[in-house]
């Protein structure tokens, strides 16, 4: 499947667990479900233009919900978690500063 580059990468995760991995260059990516390693890589390459020197990608299952009386599950969704070389930084969270 041919995906742009725009379609791949839908949107950063924001959790405590992702906001201290970028101390050690890894940042996470919510992907298409389709998308596979290489498409990330040439993805986040692209778009940010740094250079990408692992991916590793997990499928997030879906957990049960409730709310009242009626149950349902949350969506499945796919992750990226991408290592980059230690000379590049994606700025994602511009004009914020860590006291």
């Amino acid at each position: 499947m041919s995906l742009h580059p725009a379609q791949i990468l839908i949107k950063p995760v924001v959790s405590e667990k992702s906001y201290n991995q970028i101390t050690e260059n890894r940042y996470t990516f919510r992907v298409h479900a389709d998308a596979h390693k290489t498409q990330v890589r040439q993805a986040v390459e692209e778009i940010f233009g740094v250079r990408v020197e692992d991916v590793r990608t997990v499928n997030v299952r879906s957990k049960p919900k409730r709310r009242g009386m009626s149950a349902g599950r949350t969506r499945e969704w796919k992750k990226a978690v991408v290592q980059l070389h230690p000379d590049d930084t994606i700025e994602l969270f511009e004009g914020t500063a860590i006291e």
